[in-house]
């Protein structure tokens, strides 16, 4: 992660909320224009439900926050105007979650990007996440 991205690693810092939850960086970086990152997160007793699966807020949450580095990695202060989210495959307690996403495309300051969920043990898809974003400079 290179000195360009100081902004976003800042921002990264400050975020204890994504702390709280367990959620690592692994990468974050921006290709052709468009911000990507990568973040992985270990289900704890505390993040499954009443049947013992992963609650669907955690798992938004990790995208949500995957989401936020990726669309602010470019340089310009960015925040979420919408997202939507498809669970399909539950996780489990103790399960890590891989979340990749990828800026598709930033028109003015309006942007799209999607973030996978994965199980790192067997690749499964868990979840695919949309999110809008809206720049808060034009």
């Amino acid at each position: 992660m290179s000195e360009q991205l100081d902004h976003v690693m800042a921002m990264w810092r400050s975020d204890d909320a994504s702390a709280a939850l367990g959620i690592e960086l692994l990468d974050v970086g921006v290709d052709d224009g468009l911000g990507y990152a990568r973040t992985r997160m270990t289900l704890t007793a505390r993040q499954v439900n009443g049947h013992n699966l992963a609650h669907g807020g955690f798992i938004f949450a990790l995208a949500d926050s995957t989401f936020a580095l990726a669309c602010n990695a470019p340089g310009r202060p960015t925040v979420a105007s919408g997202a939507e989210i498809n669970f399909v495959t539950p996780g489990y307690l103790g399960d890590v979650l891989v979340a990749d996403a990828h800026e598709r495309t930033s028109y003015g300051r309006s942007g799209i990007t999607d973030v996978t969920v994965r199980r790192e043990a067997d690749g499964e898809i868990v979840a695919e996440f949309r999110g809008r974003s809206r720049s808060l400079q034009s």
